[in-house]
């Protein structure tokens, strides 16, 4: 689910306008797990741009008012949720705290970061969902805690099924502000590729796995 139409595309436009998104059909990529992928995600470079920055920020604030209701405590999952989740915070006016993938073998060996209290409502703060994997292991690891994990909030998913299924058996809803399918509606209008690799891009999404095979 993504927060609203025009904002999506918004985000989407800004995304690829910094190459936090990068498009390269014809040249893809290699993720760590092997895939070949025709994109590649880096919201981390939004935080470069105080503009950017913002609209995201205030994209994600009201997606947790509108979902979510007013939490406790806004939770960043480690290592891209982590300024996302604190500028969100401060947008709020809560408390945060931010998840790492495991406890530290060392020290207090925290696995979670910050002040909190058991029963405590959260909303977790993600910059990109692939599969949904370590999103899920930090809300895992919140409710082992204790908290109250209301949901979970992205700027990105490639909206693969296997996250769909994941998130449901965690019953762990979920909020981007942009999805794969608006970016290429924005990719579409705004003419920024070509028939062929539009049609490279939606066969990738289809079955990753396979893709370029």
């Amino acid at each position: 689910m993504i927060l609203n139409e025009d904002k999506a595309l918004k985000v989407a436009e800004f995304l690829l306008q910094i190459k936090a998104i990068k498009l390269q059909p014809k040249d893809p990529f290699t993720w760590a797990s092997g895939i070949k992928s025709p994109i590649y995600c880096d919201n981390r470079i939004t935080l470069s741009y105080p503009n950017i920055r913002t609209f995201i920020r205030q994209g994600y604030a009201e997606a947790v008012l509108d979902h979510y209701g007013k939490p406790d405590v806004i939770a960043g999952v480690a290592t891209g949720g982590i300024a996302q989740g604190a500028l969100v915070a401060q947008e709020l006016g809560l408390p945060f705290i931010y998840v790492r993938s495991e406890a530290k073998k060392h020290g207090m060996t925290n696995q979670i970061e910050g002040y909190f209290e058991k029963g405590q409502k959260v909303v977790v703060i993600e910059d990109l969902i692939s599969t949904g994997g370590s999103s899920l292991k930090a809300v895992d690891a919140m409710r082992e805690a204790g908290l109250d994990v209301k949901g979970l909030i992205a700027i990105f998913t490639y909206g693969f099924q296997a996250a769909e299924v994941n998130f449901s058996e965690a019953e762990c809803p979920y909020v981007t502000l942009t999805n794969y399918d608006v970016l290429l509606e924005h990719v579409r209008e705004a003419s920024l590729a070509s028939s062929d690799d539009l049609d490279s891009l939606n066969d990738w999404r289809k079955n990753p796995t396979k893709w370029k095979k």
